[in-house]
Protein backbone atom coordinates (compact mmCIF):
# COMPACT_ATOMS: atom_id res chain seq x y z
CA UNK A 1 0.00 0.00 0.00
CA UNK A 2 1.36 3.19 -0.82
CA UNK A 3 -0.08 5.90 1.84
CA UNK A 4 0.44 9.25 1.87
CA UNK A 5 0.93 12.19 4.98
CA UNK A 6 0.81 16.44 5.08
CA UNK A 7 3.35 18.21 4.10
CA UNK A 8 4.02 19.39 7.31
CA UNK A 9 5.35 16.02 9.01
CA UNK A 10 6.57 14.91 5.86
CA UNK A 11 9.66 18.17 6.34
CA UNK A 12 9.99 17.17 10.20
CA UNK A 13 10.55 13.72 8.95
CA UNK A 14 13.10 14.61 6.78
CA UNK A 15 14.47 17.29 9.10
CA UNK A 16 15.21 14.22 11.77
CA UNK A 17 16.58 12.09 8.70
CA UNK A 18 20.25 12.31 9.89
CA UNK A 19 19.63 12.31 13.53
CA UNK A 20 17.24 9.09 12.84
CA UNK A 21 20.21 7.40 10.91
CA UNK A 22 22.59 8.35 13.72
CA UNK A 23 20.31 6.73 15.92
CA UNK A 24 19.75 3.91 14.32
CA UNK A 25 20.97 0.35 16.32
CA UNK A 26 24.19 -0.77 16.67
CA UNK A 27 25.30 -4.00 16.32
CA UNK A 28 25.26 -4.36 19.83
CA UNK A 29 21.14 -4.36 19.78
CA UNK A 30 21.90 -7.41 16.92
CA UNK A 31 21.44 -10.04 19.55
CA UNK A 32 18.68 -9.16 20.68
CA UNK A 33 16.97 -8.60 17.76
CA UNK A 34 17.86 -12.01 16.66
CA UNK A 35 16.37 -13.43 20.23
CA UNK A 36 13.07 -11.17 19.31
CA UNK A 37 13.06 -12.46 15.96
CA UNK A 38 13.24 -16.21 16.69
CA UNK A 39 10.39 -15.65 19.24
CA UNK A 40 7.90 -13.47 17.16
CA UNK A 41 4.15 -15.31 17.70
CA UNK A 42 3.56 -17.46 15.20
CA UNK A 43 -0.80 -16.38 14.92
CA UNK A 44 -3.55 -15.43 12.94
CA UNK A 45 -5.56 -12.07 13.10
CA UNK A 46 -8.45 -10.83 11.28
CA UNK A 47 -8.85 -6.92 11.34
CA UNK A 48 -11.76 -5.11 10.66
CA UNK A 49 -11.37 -2.01 8.74
CA UNK A 50 -13.61 1.00 8.70
CA UNK A 51 -13.02 4.35 7.43
CA UNK A 52 -11.68 6.88 9.35
CA UNK A 53 -11.68 10.19 7.59
CA UNK A 54 -11.91 10.59 3.67
CA UNK A 55 -9.65 13.73 1.97
CA UNK A 56 -11.24 13.13 -1.11
CA UNK A 57 -14.75 14.61 -1.34
CA UNK A 58 -16.11 11.89 -3.65
CA UNK A 59 -15.31 8.82 -1.19
CA UNK A 60 -18.47 8.72 1.04
CA UNK A 61 -17.72 4.89 2.53
CA UNK A 62 -15.28 2.41 2.93
CA UNK A 63 -15.36 -0.81 4.74
CA UNK A 64 -12.86 -4.07 4.41
CA UNK A 65 -11.26 -7.09 6.36
CA UNK A 66 -7.79 -7.82 6.66
CA UNK A 67 -6.19 -11.49 7.74
CA UNK A 68 -2.71 -11.97 8.76
CA UNK A 69 -0.98 -15.04 9.51
CA UNK A 70 2.52 -15.93 10.55
CA UNK A 71 3.85 -19.32 10.24
CA UNK A 72 6.24 -21.32 11.92
CA UNK A 73 8.66 -23.09 9.66
CA UNK A 74 10.92 -24.29 11.47
CA UNK A 75 13.75 -22.39 9.37
CA UNK A 76 11.92 -19.45 8.57
CA UNK A 77 8.46 -17.70 9.18
CA UNK A 78 6.05 -17.77 6.81
CA UNK A 79 3.80 -15.16 6.31
CA UNK A 80 -0.08 -14.63 4.41
CA UNK A 81 -1.48 -11.74 4.06
CA UNK A 82 -4.98 -10.68 2.59
CA UNK A 83 -6.32 -7.15 2.88
CA UNK A 84 -10.02 -6.94 0.90
CA UNK A 85 -11.35 -2.95 1.12
CA UNK A 86 -14.74 -1.86 -0.83
CA UNK A 87 -15.08 1.93 -2.30
CA UNK A 88 -18.39 3.60 -2.00
CA UNK A 89 -18.27 6.66 -4.19
CA UNK A 90 -20.82 9.99 -4.18
CA UNK A 91 -22.48 8.04 -7.12
CA UNK A 92 -23.20 5.25 -4.98
CA UNK A 93 -20.81 3.07 -7.12
CA UNK A 94 -18.33 0.38 -5.49
CA UNK A 95 -14.72 -0.47 -6.19
CA UNK A 96 -13.05 -3.33 -4.65
CA UNK A 97 -9.38 -3.30 -4.00
CA UNK A 98 -7.56 -7.11 -2.92
CA UNK A 99 -4.22 -7.46 -2.37
CA UNK A 100 -2.80 -11.18 -1.51
CA UNK A 101 0.64 -10.88 0.02
CA UNK A 102 3.14 -13.81 0.96
CA UNK A 103 6.27 -14.59 1.72
CA UNK A 104 8.98 -16.92 3.17
CA UNK A 105 12.19 -15.00 5.63
CA UNK A 106 14.75 -16.95 7.09
CA UNK A 107 15.01 -16.37 10.83
CA UNK A 108 18.48 -15.95 10.54
CA UNK A 109 16.94 -12.55 8.64
CA UNK A 110 19.27 -13.13 5.65
CA UNK A 111 17.04 -14.57 3.08
CA UNK A 112 13.34 -13.53 1.67
CA UNK A 113 11.13 -14.75 -0.47
CA UNK A 114 8.49 -13.02 -1.84
CA UNK A 115 5.02 -12.49 -3.98
CA UNK A 116 2.22 -10.00 -4.26
CA UNK A 117 -1.17 -9.61 -6.27
CA UNK A 118 -3.18 -6.80 -6.69
CA UNK A 119 -6.58 -6.36 -8.13
CA UNK A 120 -9.44 -3.44 -8.17
CA UNK A 121 -12.50 -5.34 -9.48
CA UNK A 122 -11.05 -8.07 -10.15
CA UNK A 123 -8.33 -7.12 -13.07
CA UNK A 124 -5.22 -7.68 -11.98
CA UNK A 125 -3.05 -4.14 -11.23
CA UNK A 126 0.25 -5.68 -10.18
CA UNK A 127 1.84 -8.78 -9.47
CA UNK A 128 5.61 -8.91 -7.86
CA UNK A 129 7.92 -12.37 -7.27
CA UNK A 130 11.04 -13.49 -6.34
CA UNK A 131 13.56 -13.42 -3.90
CA UNK A 132 16.12 -11.46 -1.89
CA UNK A 133 19.52 -12.28 -0.24
CA UNK A 134 21.51 -10.14 2.61
CA UNK A 135 25.69 -11.24 3.04
CA UNK A 136 25.10 -10.47 6.95
CA UNK A 137 22.90 -9.23 9.27
CA UNK A 138 23.28 -5.46 8.50
CA UNK A 139 24.83 -6.22 5.38
CA UNK A 140 24.07 -5.33 1.75
CA UNK A 141 22.44 -8.27 -0.64
CA UNK A 142 20.84 -8.44 -3.94
CA UNK A 143 17.27 -8.75 -5.16
CA UNK A 144 15.97 -11.13 -7.79
CA UNK A 145 12.99 -10.24 -9.43
CA UNK A 146 10.49 -13.19 -11.42
CA UNK A 147 7.94 -10.43 -11.79
CA UNK A 148 6.52 -7.84 -13.21
CA UNK A 149 9.88 -8.90 -15.26
CA UNK A 150 13.08 -10.52 -14.58
CA UNK A 151 15.63 -8.28 -13.20
CA UNK A 152 18.23 -7.68 -10.11
CA UNK A 153 18.59 -4.58 -7.94
CA UNK A 154 21.19 -4.28 -5.26
CA UNK A 155 20.33 -3.57 -1.68
CA UNK A 156 21.61 -1.35 0.24
CA UNK A 157 24.07 -1.85 3.90
CA UNK A 158 21.42 -2.16 6.92
CA UNK A 159 18.81 -3.95 4.82
CA UNK A 160 16.23 -5.37 6.89
CA UNK A 161 13.45 -8.23 5.70
CA UNK A 162 9.72 -7.72 7.07
CA UNK A 163 10.40 -10.05 10.23
CA UNK A 164 13.58 -8.55 11.27
CA UNK A 165 12.48 -5.23 10.73
CA UNK A 166 9.35 -5.88 13.66
CA UNK A 167 11.91 -7.54 15.53
CA UNK A 168 14.52 -4.58 15.27
CA UNK A 169 11.40 -1.99 16.20
CA UNK A 170 10.55 -3.93 19.23
CA UNK A 171 13.79 -4.54 20.41
CA UNK A 172 14.71 -0.69 20.21
CA UNK A 173 11.32 -0.20 21.99
CA UNK A 174 12.34 -2.51 24.79
CA UNK A 175 15.61 -0.36 25.30
CA UNK A 176 14.43 2.65 25.53
CA UNK A 177 14.76 3.97 22.08
CA UNK A 178 11.96 6.64 20.58
CA UNK A 179 13.18 7.18 16.71
CA UNK A 180 15.33 5.15 14.48
CA UNK A 181 16.05 4.36 10.87
CA UNK A 182 15.97 1.41 8.99
CA UNK A 183 16.12 0.75 5.37
CA UNK A 184 13.22 -2.40 4.50
CA UNK A 185 12.80 -4.59 1.86
CA UNK A 186 9.29 -6.36 1.71
CA UNK A 187 8.60 -7.40 -1.80
CA UNK A 188 5.70 -5.33 -2.26
CA UNK A 189 6.95 -3.13 -5.11
CA UNK A 190 9.37 -4.00 -8.15
CA UNK A 191 11.70 -0.67 -6.91
CA UNK A 192 13.56 -2.46 -4.08
CA UNK A 193 14.17 -1.43 -0.81
CA UNK A 194 12.20 1.73 1.05
CA UNK A 195 13.56 3.73 4.22
CA UNK A 196 11.89 3.79 7.03
CA UNK A 197 11.50 6.22 9.55
CA UNK A 198 9.68 4.68 13.20
CA UNK A 199 8.55 6.90 15.88
CA UNK A 200 7.71 4.37 19.22
CA UNK A 201 5.72 6.92 21.65
CA UNK A 202 5.57 4.99 24.29
CA UNK A 203 6.61 1.21 25.80
CA UNK A 204 4.69 -0.22 28.90
CA UNK A 205 4.19 -2.75 31.04
CA UNK A 206 1.14 -5.75 30.28
CA UNK A 207 -1.97 -3.72 30.05
CA UNK A 208 -5.46 -5.03 30.29
CA UNK A 209 -6.54 -6.84 26.85
CA UNK A 210 -9.22 -9.34 26.10
CA UNK A 211 -6.67 -11.97 24.51
CA UNK A 212 -5.22 -13.13 27.23
CA UNK A 213 -2.20 -14.22 25.33
CA UNK A 214 -1.62 -10.26 25.20
CA UNK A 215 -2.33 -9.27 28.88
CA UNK A 216 1.01 -10.68 29.68
CA UNK A 217 3.22 -8.54 27.28
CA UNK A 218 5.03 -5.25 27.27
CA UNK A 219 3.39 -3.01 24.35
CA UNK A 220 3.43 0.35 22.72
CA UNK A 221 2.49 2.64 19.72
CA UNK A 222 4.34 2.81 16.63
CA UNK A 223 4.28 5.28 13.87
CA UNK A 224 6.29 4.25 10.66
CA UNK A 225 6.98 6.76 7.40
CA UNK A 226 8.15 4.61 4.64
CA UNK A 227 10.19 6.79 1.79
CA UNK A 228 11.71 5.85 -1.36
CA UNK A 229 14.91 4.94 -1.11
CA UNK A 230 16.54 7.25 -3.92
CA UNK A 231 13.43 9.62 -3.16
CA UNK A 232 14.14 12.98 -4.42
CA UNK A 233 11.01 14.60 -2.25
CA UNK A 234 10.79 15.11 1.49
CA UNK A 235 7.24 13.12 1.44
CA UNK A 236 6.64 9.79 2.85
CA UNK A 237 4.67 7.51 0.03
CA UNK A 238 3.29 5.00 3.51
CA UNK A 239 2.69 5.51 6.57
CA UNK A 240 1.26 3.09 9.04
CA UNK A 241 0.42 3.74 12.64
CA UNK A 242 -0.55 0.51 15.34
CA UNK A 243 -0.08 -1.17 18.48
CA UNK A 244 2.99 -3.47 18.64
CA UNK A 245 2.87 -6.10 21.78
CA UNK A 246 6.61 -7.88 22.57
CA UNK A 247 5.61 -10.88 20.31
CA UNK A 248 5.31 -8.88 17.13
CA UNK A 249 1.00 -8.79 17.34
CA UNK A 250 -0.36 -5.27 16.19
CA UNK A 251 -3.90 -3.71 17.03
CA UNK A 252 -5.18 -0.69 16.40
CA UNK A 253 -4.13 0.15 13.18
CA UNK A 254 -4.45 3.96 11.35
CA UNK A 255 -4.31 3.05 7.52
CA UNK A 256 -3.11 6.04 5.06
CA UNK A 257 -4.57 5.63 1.80
CA UNK A 258 -3.70 9.23 0.84
CA UNK A 259 -7.38 10.44 -0.21
CA UNK A 260 -8.68 8.35 2.47
CA UNK A 261 -7.85 6.90 6.24
CA UNK A 262 -9.01 3.26 7.49
CA UNK A 263 -9.07 2.22 11.13
CA UNK A 264 -8.24 -1.59 11.90
CA UNK A 265 -9.87 -3.38 14.86
CA UNK A 266 -8.35 -6.90 16.15
CA UNK A 267 -11.53 -9.02 15.63
CA UNK A 268 -10.61 -12.36 15.74
CA UNK A 269 -6.97 -14.23 17.58
CA UNK A 270 -5.37 -16.75 18.52
CA UNK A 271 -1.55 -18.45 18.56
CA UNK A 272 -0.51 -20.98 16.13
CA UNK A 273 -0.07 -24.41 17.81
CA UNK A 274 4.11 -24.69 18.06
CA UNK A 275 6.42 -26.93 15.76
CA UNK A 276 8.24 -29.73 16.80
CA UNK A 277 11.46 -28.88 14.69
CA UNK A 278 15.20 -30.99 14.32
CA UNK A 279 17.46 -29.03 15.21
CA UNK A 280 19.27 -28.68 11.44
CA UNK A 281 15.73 -27.63 10.68
CA UNK A 282 16.46 -24.09 12.39
CA UNK A 283 18.63 -21.28 11.20
CA UNK A 284 19.79 -19.99 14.16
Amino acid sequence: MRLCRPAVLAASLAALSSLLLADAPAPSMTALTAHIASNLAAHRAVYQLKLGSARDGDIVAATGSMSYEVIDACDGWAVQQRLDITITNRDGDNVQMVSDYATWEAKNGLKLRFRTRQTTDTAVTQVTSGEASLHRPGGDGEIHYDQPQESDQKLPRGTLFPMWHTATIIAAAEQGKRMIALPLFDGTSDTGAQDSSIFITNWQKPQPSRYPALAQLPSGRVHIAFFDHNATTAEPDYEVGMKYWENGVADDLQMDFGDFLMDGTLSDFHLQPPRHCAKNERSN
